[in-house]
């Protein structure tokens, strides 16, 4: 494995390569597999779902706090760069999800669109996979939640408008701050923020219901700006609000460090020291149920704050997703007379 600066050395690999000059810029590398399933199961309790789709693995959005960069590990690959460069596409992922759904087993539960990738990244306007999930969705009238950093998802403004007729639909755009350049740094190739919230107004204009994740919540960077944030999702049609602490596990720590302190050479080391004592200590917390979640007196002023504003902004109460109307079905397939 090539060892770049922003890309930490894989644990589970016995050798690396170490540049003694500058790395060589990397190039954007797409892999295409026929995956064996496309719904993953998640038990924990910091998430509210229990089963997600991931039609890529990787993300061109090249976030620097984003928690699933170690899973990029488990193909050989860094957590760094090579999370953002070298991106693999499950080409069958729509037909593996129709199959699944057709299963004696599938009781219509709702599906996050997605846990460890964004679905609408980039390559998403090329191999519209996740539009045509979303079909098989609707197809199904299976439950659906995305989360996404891309504009991209108005492209499918029809799709997303059918489903929300047949089945309990939701799509949360996440976004840590209205400061395009603070985003341009955390979040490189990610739609701006201005995009986001027309996408956000597109599809409530339609029908679609839309919510706001203001994550991760930085603190000394991004959490004096959660009422703005909050303000923005509102005036463009968002209903639900959510936030999240930042946690960094593994090498994204790594990550993160190497990026806050070239942008902010004397800023950047403040950040760490802020989020731990955010962290009792650490920049991470690994106990389920907790991990989402921070502590301490800072913490609990940005909590309230963003409590307050929501209240007062008129955001509706969070819907448990396990309650969710049971409006699966599985397609009459119409026997032949002859």
């Amino acid at each position: 494995m090539a060892q770049h600066e922003d890309n930490p050395p894989n644990p589970y690999l016995a050798t690396r390569v170490e540049y003694l000059e500058e790395a060589p810029e990397q190039r954007l590398e797409i892999y295409e597999e026929e995956a064996r399933s496309i719904v993953s199961h998640n038990q924990s309790d910091d998430l509210p779902f229990a089963h997600s789709v991931n039609p890529y693995r990787g993300c061109i959005h090249a976030c620097a706090y984003c928690y699933a960069r170690p899973t990029h590990q488990y193909l050989g690959f860094g957590a760094g760069t090579d999370f953002d460069r070298k991106i693999v596409v499950k080409r069958n992922a729509p037909q593996l999800l129709r199959a699944h759904f057709l299963k004696a087993s599938w009781q219509g539960d709702a599906v996050m669109f997605s846990g460890v990738t964004d679905c609408y990244q980039p390559i998403e306007h090329r191999y519209r996979l996740t539009r045509q999930c979303l079909e098989v969705c609707a197809e199904f009238h299976n439950p659906v939640m995305i989360v996404t950093k891309g504009a991209l998802v108005a492209r499918d403004v029809d799709v997303l408008k059918t489903l929300s007729e047949r089945a309990m639909t939701s799509v949360c755009f996440s976004l840590a701050t209205t400061h395009e350049d603070t985003l341009k740094t955390l979040e490189p190739w990610a739609s701006s923020a201005a995009r986001r919230l027309d996408a956000m107004k597109t599809l409530s204009l339609a029908g679609v219901r839309t919510g706001v994740l203001v994550s991760p919540i930085i603190p000394g960077l991004t959490d004096s700006d959660v009422v703005r944030v909050l303000e923005a999702a509102r005036d463009h049609g968002a209903r639900d609000a959510f936030m999240t602490l930042l946690r960094l596990p593994g090498e994204v720590a790594e990550v993160f460090s190497a990026r806050v302190t070239t942008a902010w050479p004397e800023r950047g080391p403040k950040l760490l020291r802020l989020l731990t004592e955010s962290r009792d200590g650490a920049v991470d917390q690994r106990r389920f149920g907790d991990r989402m979640k921070g502590e301490g007196p800072r913490w609990e002023i940005t909590r309230q704050l963003f409590v307050n504003a929501r209240e007062r902004l008129g955001f509706e109460r969070e819907r448990p997703w396990h309650e969710a109307p049971r409006t699966f079905r599985r397609p009459v397939v119409q026997g032949s007379l002859f």
